[in-house]
């Protein structure tokens, strides 16, 4: 049966003055709204009693707004009615206000959507059949595990240490055991079990963070990412034993794309090239660093190896799941590469936020025959993905029909997902490059996409104020600090002194080239 909260909008005629009265379906008149304006407290008691009837309230806003148009017109001298018809409108128009972001105990919901036993379709999520008929409209299973992925990739951002007054800028705030716990991530049911650290003095832009002190935990070395794998009831629910490497990716892309050079560098024989400065990251090392002795590729692999060989003795099915935003998209796609290339068989998936073109055709192509599953989520606004090769790929795009097959320019892998910044009622409607690269406004737009032709959900579930960690896109109505995500009293504490001091890192926290899990710990 249909249910309509609007019973009905009349016009009373009294002896003095014209009343309107809209009446809605949990029983509050308009009289009873405007009496209730009188208290900025009485007015949020009333939104909070209307808060279990939202889901009615969404399904005719449309209804709802035409129905107001005449009450503000008739009290368009009358401030205190126009005050309450307003609240009325943003209470109509935004599933999220600033009253949102007050503390109201139990009766606000979570912030997670329902976890799914995804067991019997795990193959098809992870792109068996290529997401065919599971991204338009966004299949909501399909959605949850990606944002679970892109959190992953958000850990690495947000563990990172990037004050260059720290001895410790360019490793992880936190070690392995407590990163997930730190971040608020151990909901996801996935262990950390190793660190990955890249060459920070290869041949790129300025991608790396060092610090400005003369002695620090590494001249050489970067933390670039993690490996994890998931627990025995996440693995029960997702139908497999998941390994997942995250890989990080840069902060500020619209800079160091512009400076970088296009070009293509060949891997192995034939025809097969991929990016040199990308593949520099993930291939270089030197006998004479501490934590590079081994390549990232190196680490990431033999990691990957021993866990692959300890849960195939156990009987377990397994999958490899590689994510990474930005640069860390790019880095995804060449650790794929080479793990079908070592490890034939192995499921695996790689889902990337914002990232760059990698390699050439051949490489496009011999990722597809390897059944390597490559899913790219992409921001309309974001212009991070058009490179390398952004004024020549447009041109060439246009004469495709001749250059389809050229093995010189490049080509972006597997299937795509694209956003648009301007579908979230939430983000400021101005263009701003960088905002739209943010893996934060990634995860806010696929938590509120259902399709490319219907509006934002109206039931998201993640936490619109995320958007504003490190960007100022959330529209000013919503209240929201920009740039808020950083350290008490920017890293500084009060020793027993009386001094502000920086704080020596606790010694588990210290990065360690060697810190692996036990066996005992993946039991």
């Amino acid at each position: 049966m249909e249910v309509s909260p609007l019973r009905q909008v009349r016009k009373e005629k009294g002896a003095k003055k014209t009343k309107w009265v809209l009446k809605l379906k949990f029983g509050v008149t308009w009289k009873a709204i405007k009496k209730a304006s009188s208290s900025t407290m009485k007015l949020n008691r009333f939104r909070l009693t209307c808060a279990s009837s939202m889901k009615q309230l969404s399904l005719v806003r449309v209804q709802a707004e035409e129905a107001v148009k005449p009450i503000q017109q008739a009290h368009t001298k009358k401030k205190a009615s126009h005050h309450v018809t307003k609240s009325l409108l943003s209470l109509l128009q935004l599933p999220y206000t600033a009253s949102d972001f007050i503390d109201w105990g139990d009766l606000m919901t979570p912030t997670k959507s329902p976890k799914e036993n995804i067991s019997t379709k795990w193959r098809e999520i992870h792109g068996l059949h290529n997401w065919d008929n599971l991204l338009d409209p966004l299949h909501p299973w399909l959605r949850r595990e990606i944002i679970k992925y892109g959190e992953f990739a958000q850990a690495t951002y947000d563990g990172f240490d990037f004050d260059p007054l720290s001895e410790f800028c360019g490793s992880c705030r936190y070690n392995r055991h407590k990163l997930y716990e730190e971040l608020g991530l151990t909901n996801h049911g996935y262990k950390v079990t190793k660190y990955i650290y890249a060459m920070s003095h290869v041949d790129v832009p300025s991608w790396f963070e060092r610090s400005h002190l003369g002695e620090t935990w590494s001249k050489d070395s970067n933390w670039m990412g993690y490996v994890a794998v998931s627990n025995d009831e996440e693995s029960e629910r997702i139908g497999r034993r998941d390994i997942v490497m995250a890989w990080r990716g840069t902060v500020a892309p619209t800079e160091w794309f512009t400076d970088l050079k296009a070009m293509l560098e060949r891997i192995g024989d034939g025809k097969i090239k991929v990016q040199h400065g990308f593949r520099s990251i993930y291939k270089s090392k030197s006998e004479f660093t501490r934590y590079n002795k081994l390549s990232a590729s190196e680490q990431v692999m033999e990691e990957v190896n021993r866990l692959i060989k300890f849960y195939k003795a156990k009987g377990e099915e397994i999958s490899f799941t590689i994510t990474g935003h930005s640069l860390g998209g790019a880095l995804a796609l060449l650790n794929a590469y080479e793990a079908a290339t070592s490890i034939p068989g192995l499921p695996i998936s790689v889902i990337s936020f914002g990232a760059p073109r990698v390699g050439n055709l051949a490489f496009k192509e011999k990722l597809d025959e390897m059944g390597v599953k490559t899913l790219r989520i992409v921001v309309k606004q974001d212009i991070v993905p058009k490179f390398p090769g952004f004024i020549c790929n447009n041109i060439l795009h246009k004469l495709n029909f001749v250059t389809k097959k050229f093995n010189w320019v490049y080509r972006h892998a597997g299937s795509h997902l694209k956003l648009d910044m301007f579908m979230s009622p939430y983000l400021k409607r101005e263009s701003d490059l960088i905002g739209s690269h943010n893996l934060e406004i990634y995860l806010h737009l696929l938590d509120g996409f259902l399709s490319e032709r219907r509006k934002f959900r109206w039931n998201a579930r993640r936490d619109v104020a995320l958007v504003n960690k490190t960007t100022d896109m959330l529209i000013e109505e919503l209240r929201i600090p920009k740039f808020w995500y950083q350290l008490p009293y920017k890293g500084l504490v009060l020793n027993k002194h009386g001094r502000w001091v920086k704080p020596s890192r606790e010694p588990e926290d210290v990065p360690s080239p060697l810190s692996v899990a036990s066996e005992n710990e993946l039991h």
